[in-house]
């Protein structure tokens, strides 16, 4: 009796199981969730422009803004890209950079630089730059997909294949030009393959939004589109979708926000992945509906917040884009380790 006494029941405020909590966060409401993602957004977005505004504030804040609305373009392109990408595809680790984009980039870069000199590349407009990058990235997606598409086979699975091929290639022959280059060339060029946020052209920033602007605005309009593209090819066809051209469209719009992207501030393989990884976890109906702002808001809080750690916590002790690939690339392997996601 004494022991049965001294012994209190649990009560169901003194424990919950750590199942519980995952399963409550992981049913939660997605209007819930993408309202405290929005709140986040906000706070991290306003912390990063006001946090230690001191001195020249009319300097100052104008190239925070900039750099903010650089790293907002970058989280809608990627995430939505990324997103489309493997809806399209029905592949959860898959990114547009399997296409050969990347790599792509930088055999630009290296041509150039090759050929004009890597101080001419660096001194040369930016919108001139930023406008053969976006055509050159463009034009070749559009040709392989035509390519792909109007053969006898059209394969979605040969597609990735050629573009992995592709990617290759561009990659050797990329190298294969920066070792004939001369060593200060080549440390003049190597910045242009990180992804930076602290050097973003603002003539830029008009004619990027104007773009991620109008592919978004597509993106929205066909969401329930996308949700059927979801159930597989052989459903899409059966309720009356055009797949073929559906697809098609779907990765001409990941190649311009790819294309955009890369060109405003440079490659960020990973973090498409990333972010879209994120939000299926916390968005459970796959609902393009709620997918697409959830994985939005997560990639803007991940660039700014980001941002902001390296700048006010390590003091530029690194690059933002190099933390995201390691981050990235580790969620990549674990991934492919687990095997549950298809």
């Amino acid at each position: 009796m004494p022991e049965a006494l001294a012994t209190k029941p649990r009560t169901a405020h003194s424990f919950v199981p750590k199942s519980t909590l995952r399963s409550r966060i992981r049913n939660a409401s997605p209007r819930l969730v993408l309202g405290i993602l929005l709140a986040l957004t906000a706070v991290v977005v306003c912390f990063f422009l006001f946090f230690e505004l001191k001195g020249n504030v009319g300097y100052i804040l104008p190239r925070r803004a900039i750099k903010v609305a650089a790293m907002l373009l970058v989280a809608v392109a990627v995430g939505v890209s990324t997103l489309l990408f493997q809806t399209v595809t029905a592949n959860r680790i898959l990114t547009p950079s399997i296409m050969g984009f990347d790599s792509l980039y930088i055999l630009i870069q290296t041509v150039l630089a090759f050929t004009l000199g890597a101080a001419s590349v660096v001194a040369a407009p930016p919108t001139l730059q930023f406008g053969v990058e976006v055509v050159l990235m463009v034009v070749f997606s559009a040709l392989l997909y035509r390519w792909m598409f109007t053969g006898a086979t059209r394969s979605l699975h040969l597609l990735l294949l050629v573009g992995v091929i592709l990617g290759s290639l561009f990659r050797g022959f990329s190298s294969l030009l920066q070792r004939l280059m001369e060593p200060s060339e080549f440390i003049i060029l190597q910045d242009l393959f990180f992804a930076s946020f602290n050097n973003v052209d603002p003539a830029l920033l008009g004619v990027s939004a104007g773009i991620i602007a109008a592919v978004c605005a597509a993106v929205w309009r066909g969401r329930h589109t996308l949700d059927v593209l979801t159930l597989g090819r052989e459903v899409a066809i059966n309720v009356g979708v055009d797949h073929r051209r559906t697809v098609m469209l779907v990765l001409l719009g990941c190649s311009l926000l790819v294309a955009v992207s890369t060109a405003l501030v440079g490659p960020v393989t990973f973090f498409g992945l990333l972010v879209v990884s994120l939000g299926y976890q916390l968005c459970r109906g796959f609902s393009h509906t709620w997918l697409l702002p959830i994985v939005v808001l997560i990639g803007a809080i991940a660039l700014v917040g980001g941002q902001l750690v390296l700048e006010k916590v390590f003091g530029f002790g690194t690059a933002l884009s190099v933390v995201i690939e390691f981050t990235g690339g580790i969620l990549f392997l674990y991934l492919l380790l687990k095997g549950s996601l298809k």
